[in-house]
């Protein structure tokens, strides 16, 4: 990591201690950062999108990528500076191919223009780091969802962590896509159930 910006707020500092305990393979750190956050990120991509079922899709995404690259966060500013912009722009890029055309959201983030050009998601490529990466994500699927059945916790692994598709999932299950995206509601919803239900400790 880089040399860690001294006027960090405690909070800032606690979060940068969780991420050192997740990249470190802690699954409580892990599921600690998301109760911290979750909520905050909801909200803003609902007022973003204004789509509730939309809003909670893409933030179990922003967390999913942001646990996938951890390795990128540097604490030359905060974690949640950088889970915020990747939210929001893993939303803009929802809604261009959406409505497949041109959204800024430049000035939204006026403090973090300093740190747009050191947020740039690494390409996936199959090397010892990113199977490091997938172990941890299964760590943390094991903790966070470890009470969904399995066909639901399957379902929120495709979707959220490996990021297929809707028609993919459906190939893949040999499932209708209706019933596809109707249990991936349900398992959407238990997941948000379960996390709020996560009582972390400091």
């Amino acid at each position: 990591m880089e040399v860690i910006n001294p006027n960090l707020s405690e909070k800032a500092r606690y979060d940068l201690d969780l991420v050192k305990r997740a990249e470190s393979g802690d699954q409580k750190a892990y599921a600690e950062l998301m109760a911290r956050y979750r909520d905050a990120i909801y909200f803003m991509l609902l007022k973003m999108i204004n789509n509730k079922t939309d809003a909670e899709d893409l933030t179990i995404e922003a967390f999913g990528k942001a646990f996938k690259n951890l390795s990128q966060y540097s604490p030359s500013y905060a974690f949640s500076t950088w889970l915020f912009k990747i939210a929001s722009n893993n939303c803009i890029d929802y809604l261009r191919k959406k409505r497949s055309n041109h959204i800024s959201i430049d000035g939204s983030f006026s403090e973090d223009k300093e740190m747009d050009s050191h947020i740039h998601l690494k390409d996936e490529t199959p090397d010892p780091e990113e199977n490091l990466i997938r172990a941890q994500k299964a760590v943390l699927m094991r903790t966070v969802v470890k009470k969904l059945k399995p066909r639901y916790r399957t379902l929120i692994e495709l979707r959220y962590f490996k990021e297929y598709s809707y028609e993919e999932i459906s190939e893949e299950l040999d499932l209708p896509l209706g019933t596809v995206k109707a249990q991936l509601f349900r398992a959407r919803e238990l997941l948000f159930n379960t996390l709020k239900n996560t009582e972390v400790k400091k």
